[in-house]
């Protein structure tokens, strides 16, 4: 039985690292330039003494001659450095923007590459960990005491099925309830009758139900997607459903429908908190993880004040296995990673994971 993976968050993410770097550059560059500045104040006061030499030259006639030389000298000098000390500031500066450029364009590249990684971890974990759910519900379909319970639905049959039920849950704590309806949408028995009192109510028009009444076999399983559960007093779940066939057989008539009330939150809201952002990262990013017309089945800011996540280009978006775009969301700058469901096994959810990381 697949858990989700609990990934420690990094203290400061690779993106982090190249915008610390950008700052340093930027220090650089400051202090080159005070410390030109300096240059300049000293040769100004070189100029002044120059002068100062030539004044006296002049004053004291063909005995000062040799302090015209030197101040010439110092006049050439002070112009040298002077030409140096621009020459120096130009190329840094345009070194700097250059640095800049390319430090911005790694920084982007590394931030798309990375947060679609991350996005792509995350409906993968899902992906793994129901298909796990499928496979669980076409597996007890075919326990004997559920077939019984389905032939002959008496209080031995039907007790016996709960607490076959029960056992299972005990061990599968990642279901709410399990439980048993008959072919006309009645349920039968269920796992945890203490805490779930949803024997007798009327599943028929289900999407759970219906979809597994349409399967042609027991290899085959219906679903119902993210919705506030009356099977599990109103949380979000997720049910698998197989129909329970004659004799516990794939080919064998059916009988009555298995549903597995599966625990959304606990494995959605578990992967997308605990995706490995820096803690510089997280008070500017989102994650989510929702279906194909934009639906938010999980998020990490369940506060947020909608249900669709809508932007820019979403469909194209959407379109693409794995990829990162900067759009602006919000009114704000954003980058928004993004990783289809890419199936595990004979299992695909179908749903999006997307990272929204603001720029600003």
């Amino acid at each position: 039985m697949t858990e989700p993976v609990a990934s420690a968050v990094a203290e400061a993410s690779v993106d982090d690292h190249i915008r610390s770097v950008a700052g340093i550059s930027d220090a650089l560059l400051r202090q080159l330039r005070q410390s030109l500045q300096r240059i300049d104040e000293i040769n100004r006061v070189t100029r002044i003494i120059s002068m100062n030499a030539r004044i006296e030259a002049v004053r004291i006639g063909a005995a000062g001659r040799s302090f015209g030389v030197i101040a010439q000298e110092m006049d050439t000098l002070s112009r040298n450095v002077s030409d140096t000390a621009q020459d120096i500031d130009r190329m840094a500066g345009a070194t700097s923007l250059d640095l800049q450029s390319r430090l911005q364009r790694l920084q982007s590249e590394v931030r798309h590459t990375r947060l679609a990684g991350l996005a792509l971890g995350n409906i993968d974990l899902i992906d793994r960990n129901l298909y796990e759910r499928s496979c669980d519900v076409r597996w007890w379909a075919t326990d004997p005491s559920l077939v019984e319970a389905a032939l002959r639905p008496d209080a031995d049959t039907l007790g016996h099925a709960s607490r076959r039920l029960s056992q299972i849950l005990d061990s599968y704590t990642v279901y709410f309830d399990l439980v048993l309806a008959s072919l006309d949408g009645r349920v039968l028995v269920n796992g945890r009758p203490r805490q779930y009192t949803s024997v007798g109510a009327n599943v028929i028009d289900t999407p759970w139900f219906q979809s597994a009444i349409r399967t042609r076999s027991g290899d085959d399983y219906g679903f119902q997607s993210v919705h506030a559960s009356p099977l599990a007093g109103g949380e979000r779940a997720l049910v698998y459903s197989c129909t329970v066939r004659h004799g516990g057989r794939i080919d064998g008539a059916p009988l009555a429908v298995l549903g597995i009330v599966f625990r959304w939150d606990a494995l959605a809201q578990t992967i997308v908190t605990r995706t490995p952002l820096s803690d510089a990262e997280w008070p500017r990013s989102r994650v989510c993880i929702v279906d194909d017309g934009g639906r938010i089945l999980a998020d990490s800011s369940p506060a947020a004040d909608q249900d669709v996540l809508e932007f820019d280009g979403r469909d194209r978006v959407f379109a693409s296995a794995r990829t990162a775009v900067d759009v602006t969301w919000r009114g704000r700058p954003h980058c928004i990673a993004h990783a289809a469901s890419p199936g595990y096994e004979t299992y695909r959810t179908g749903w999006h994971s997307l990272i929204l990381q603001a720029l600003d």
